[in-house]
């Protein structure tokens, strides 16, 4: 190593990246097509116009392209809170003890606390871009639908956000903060929609799920003039907006001669994931680099580690494309969990591809060791983490100390995706002594595999 590593590596304004990497388009096997529910027919085009922007349903589709320029209009407004900073985790490698180097991505550093706002300026930018008046979109944690109603209010679009019941009763100030910016907020699932009140009748009580969000959410635009629908996860072409979390990184870990042995990052629809390890996949996929990628889930939601790998529908109301993702199935209701942002049914087509092939990995944790470390982390390197985020530090903590076993001095880096200050609750129990992990059961996950449809694909 030439270079003495600083402890936060930034990049110039002329390093922003000015275009997207697409993973689809160095995918050795592409994945399966996403298929109209009626026909079972790949989706075209216009299909995905019924509900999404033009612009987006191109991007979802391009399977050829590896780099997709970034408009002007957005890599201006990147600019206000990009390029995020690449930071070497000195005092929790000191507090651990380890010979291990740990970096992070930071992506917290904007009033949405997370990465979202990568995609949701970007989506919010195509819809204006047609002419449209409204948008409507769900929201777990409460960090996508944050990070739309910013992005709307900039381009002066209305905004509905149905975020997922139980989030919503958690946080509370998530809403207040996306009602400021000018968004109608509603629990989910709620009686405003058709979809709403069938869940609520055959679930009574449910605490929601994203699957039910994403049902009322498309309901609502499909209804709604001049509106479509927008995914904050899941889709291709949000990871590929995200991408720029990961193209950052490589230019940022290149400028020190930094080579990884170990890619980390949560896990719930894929978005932040995808789009950190877009650029590195390559390199991967060619036998150029040996590093491991992981994946990290929580037990309470474990797709990956525990889900089929099947075509779903990506909603529990069953109207949107059925793609083959690993899935617990569209019916699955995941428990009360505090990792709003990772409480998905099911994974994107690209992840879910990557890990059937076996190039990523994958490991879930439970509940109270993510916070655990979350503790840990805010502790030593002075930033609460949001609980969805706290997942990955889990997983280096780990990693770290496995080294600390074996003297290996491995380089670890991970995405740290966004801060915990909304999530106060979720500290205030695990600092209580009140908090508890729940794991799906095999008879319960049984259940909820029933809920995936029978068609042939799926023999």
């Amino acid at each position: 190593m030439n270079k003495k590593i600083p402890t936060k590596i930034y990049l110039t304004e002329e390093e922003l990246p000015k275009q997207w990497y697409n993973m689809n388009a160095v995918m050795p096997e592409k994945h399966a097509p996403a298929l109209n529910p009626a026909t079972l027919q790949p989706c075209t085009l216009s299909d995905f116009e019924n509900v999404f922007c033009t612009e987006l349903a191109k991007q979802e589709l391009n399977t050829t392209d590896e780099y997709i320029d970034i408009p002007q209009e957005i890599r201006e407004f990147y600019k206000m809170v990009r390029p995020s900073p690449l930071t070497r985790a000195y005092y929790l490698e000191k507090y651990l003890d380890t010979p291990a180097e740990i970096y992070y991505k930071f992506e917290g550093n904007n009033t949405s606390g997370s990465h979202k706002l990568n995609s949701a300026i970007a989506q919010a930018y195509y819809a204006k871009e047609q002419g449209l008046k409204h948008l409507t979109t769900e929201t777990g944690a409460g960090q996508w639908g944050t990070a739309l109603s910013m992005a709307c209010a900039f381009f002066g679009l209305d905004l509905t956000v149905f975020m997922v019941k139980c989030s919503a009763e958690q946080k509370p100030f998530r809403k207040a903060v996306m009602e400021t910016y000018g968004a109608n907020v509603i629990a989910s699932p709620s009686d405003t929609t058709d979809v709403g009140r069938k869940i609520l009748s055959e679930f009574p009580g449910t605490p929601g799920s994203l699957g039910c969000a994403v049902s009322e959410a498309i309901e609502k635009a499909v209804k709604t003039p001049d509106c479509k629908y927008v995914l904050g996860s899941v889709l291709d072409h949000v990871i590929l907006h995200q991408s720029i979390i990961g193209l950052e990184t490589k230019t940022a870990l290149e400028k020190y001669d930094i080579e990884p042995d170990i890619l980390i990052s949560c896990i719930g629809g894929g978005s932040n994931f995808g789009g950190f390890i877009s650029p590195f996949i390559k390199d991967k996929i060619n036998g150029k680099a040996k590093y491991r990628i992981v994946a990290v889930e929580p037990a309470s939601c474990p797709s990956l580690t525990r889900g089929k790998y099947v075509y779903d529908f990506g909603d529990t109301g069953k109207i949107t494309p059925l793609m083959k993702m690993y899935t617990l199935g569209n019916g699955f209701m995941p428990s009360k969990n505090h990792a709003g942002g990772l409480r998905y049914h099911g994974m994107n087509p690209i992840i879910s591809k990557l890990y059937h092939d076996k190039y990523i990995e994958a490991i879930s944790v439970e509940q109270t060791s993510v916070f655990d470390a979350a503790v840990k982390f805010a502790k030593t390197e002075g930033i609460l983490p949001a609980p969805e985020s706290s997942h990955s530090i889990k997983a280096v903590i780990d990693e770290a100390l496995k080294c600390k076993e074996t003297g290996e001095k491995k380089k670890i880096v991970f995405c740290l995706t966004g801060t915990g200050y909304f999530d106060l609750k979720a500290y205030m129990e695990f600092n209580g002594k009140t908090m508890t992990d729940y794991i799906p059961t095999d008879e319960e996950l049984a259940e909820s595999f029933k809920s995936i449809p029978d068609i042939p694909q799926n023999k």
